[in-house]
């Protein structure tokens, strides 16, 4: 068993994932994981998004996320959701905080401008008529108030914005370290998502160069798989967990009632 938990899974209540949590649960189990987390997209009563759960669906999704618990009692099944950063959101995720006892927040950015979700592959042709460095500069802007803004137990995700392959000419610390700094300040985990290799960009989330700032910061991460279907629990997580230990990370960590916890990366 590998003492690791996928906390990033979806399900077919955001409209483009497959699966109910009970078969994320169960996927955990067989890969020999520790256990698993459910982190679909919040909803919100004002982002109109064609990829996200319905206001109505809420009670839904924690009702299949309690039947996976029930089903798995002596498994950690850890349940969240991923929330997208806006500071017009503010009160609204405040709010969405208190109406269940949660294990975890997920933060994330995918936005770069109203109308405008960056990893989207419609989108291409705007970010190349645009400019990558401008784009990336409107990414890690927004990446850096969603980790300032405390508000997250874990950061999904990180350099996003590289996911079909465009990346500024020249020295990328120029992204990378005030995004640490904002980690810092934030105080939030941040994910090693294993999603990347899946996606043209075919490499994790984030870059090798800014995940030994992170670990040269001291900033905790967990391996999470953004899984959108029960084969893609636990993907790649063994060469992941051997990448971070190559970079001197010791463990990895998990939430219970928004409690972190620390699991040893062996």
């Amino acid at each position: 068993m590998m003492r690791l938990v996928d906390l990033h899974t979806h399900n077919a209540l955001c409209k483009h994932a497959t699966g109910k949590p009970v078969d994320y649960a169960r996927a955990a189990k067989a890969q020999g994981l520790a256990g698993i987390g459910f982190s679909d997209h919040n909803p919100s009563p004002n982002l109109k998004d064609s990829w996200r759960m319905e206001m109505h669906e809420l009670d839904d999704y924690l009702q299949e996320a309690e039947a996976a618990r029930d089903a798995y009692p002596d498994f950690q099944v850890a349940i969240g959701l991923e929330v997208d950063y806006f500071p017009s959101e503010l009160d609204w995720i405040a709010e969405l905080r208190q109406r269940y006892s949660w294990d975890y927040f997920i933060g994330s950015v995918h936005y770069v401008a109203p109308g405008w979700d960056v990893d989207n592959p419609r989108w291409i042709g705007r970010l190349e008529e645009t400019g990558v460095d401008a784009v990336w500069q409107l990414y890690w802007t927004g990446f850096q108030a969603c980790a300032r803004s405390g508000l997250f137990d874990l950061l999904a995700h990180v350099d996003l914005v590289k996911k079909f392959g465009h990346r500024p000419e020249g020295d990328l610390r120029r992204f990378y370290e005030p995004a640490v700094e904002a980690m810092l300040a934030g105080g939030s985990a941040m994910e090693v998502s294993t999603a990347g290799l899946r996606k043209p960009i075919g490499e994790i989330y984030p870059a090798r160069q800014l995940l030994e700032m992170v670990r040269e910061a001291g900033i905790e991460v967990a391996i999470s798989s953004d899984a959108h279907a029960p084969e893609d629990v636990g993907a790649d997580f063994a060469a992941t967990a051997d990448l971070l230990r190559e970079l001197g990370f010791r463990e990895t960590v998990t939430f219970e009632r928004g409690q972190r916890r620390h699991l040893p990366l062996e």
